[in-house]
């Protein structure tokens, strides 16, 4: 189904579509934000194989229970002009989906599926992934639904929760412990402080944890942050998140999300990142690559300003998903 506010790149009218869910918001984050930019709004597909099927993926087969030929499948025809996909778990299905289909449904998989760049007619990786091919996209930061029409609606009617905070604003956007980071007590106490003196100089601070959050930082920084100038999202409503970069004049990232560092990019800000204990090579590897190309800087005990223009990979994505699936469309081979 075609949105019709989309402003992404053109696809035959009457383009459907579905995302193959893995059940990791990160996966469906990308899957989605891809697929409006193109102006669909795709039906989603929860992919839950039983253990013995999950853990043979990706290269085992689907689970039989999934057969499109079977009644109540979640695969069952018609099938899509486009599939997208994201996550270990969901890979057996895509390739499965591009094989029932007879070929006619063009399949997308985002991030290195470990199977190789036959997997799927297109693929997508950030750069810190070694997966290259014909068929495989690569760009620096990853796609995600901040698009700049949510951003400039959320700064034409700000959200009431951040309307009255001083100006300039700084949004702090705060991630939590990961397989390859930690949250010490060492780390909950530079976060408060970076939100304390940021608020102490006469910033509006917007504060938005992630649901890795650890309770203790939220917590210390509610105490810490009382009476000054500041929200602190607590969990209660709607998670105003994309009204903070939209406002935000700076924004304070932590680094154990290639995501949220990418999408803090989006605002158009000067962007700095703070590194909790712990790390991964890949994700120092982006921050690294990021510094490098003076997208952002990490922390160095202050803020810091400089001209930084929104850097946003999902409408180069999109428009090459068009160009590639109106190419396979006009195909005599399909």
């Amino acid at each position: 189904m075609t949105s019709p506010a989309s402003t992404a790149p053109r696809l035959p009218p009457g383009t459907t579509a579905w995302v193959l869910a893995s059940g990791k918001v990160g996966h469906e984050v990308h899957c989605l934000g891809i697929a409006r930019e193109l102006g669909l709004e795709p039906e989603l597909k929860q992919v839950k194989p039983r253990a013995l099927f999950a853990a043979l993926t990706p290269f085992g087969p689907i689970d039989p229970r999934d057969d499109a030929h079977r009644q109540g499948s979640l695969l069952a025809p018609p099938f899509p002009d486009l599939v997208f996909a994201a996550g270990r778990v969901t890979v057996p299905y895509l390739r499965y989906l591009r094989r029932v289909s007879g070929g006619r449904t063009f399949t997308i998989f985002l991030q290195d599926p470990r199977t190789g760049a036959g997997t799927a007619d297109l693929l997508w990786v950030p750069e810190h992934d070694k997966l290259r091919g014909e068929n495989v996209l690569v760009t620096l930061t990853s796609p995600h639904p901040l698009r700049p029409h949510v951003l400039e609606a959320a700064r034409r009617e700000p959200d009431p929760r951040l309307a009255n905070l001083p100006h300039p604003r700084v949004a702090m956007v705060l991630g939590g412990p990961s397989a390859h980071h930690r949250y010490e007590d060492k780390d909950v106490a530079a976060l408060t402080a970076i939100a304390t003196s940021i608020a102490e100089a006469g910033y509006g601070v917007m504060v938005t944890p992630s649901r890795r959050t650890p309770a203790s930082l939220v917590t210390a920084l509610a105490q810490a942050l009382e009476g000054k100038a500041v929200f602190v999202w607590n969990g209660e409503g709607e998670n105003p998140y994309s009204a903070m970069i939209a406002l935000a004049d700076s924004i304070v990232v932590t680094g154990d999300s290639v995501n949220m560092v990418g999408e803090a990019l989006a605002g158009g800000v000067p962007v700095q990142v703070y590194e909790p204990s712990g790390g991964h090579p890949k994700i120092t590897g982006f921050i690294d690559k990021l510094v490098a190309a003076g997208h952002v800087r990490r922390w160095a005990g202050a803020l810091e300003g400089w001209d930084n223009p929104p850097l946003d990979a999902t409408s180069l994505i999109a428009s090459e998903i068009a160009r590639r699936y109106n190419a396979f469309r006009a195909s005599p081979m399909r």
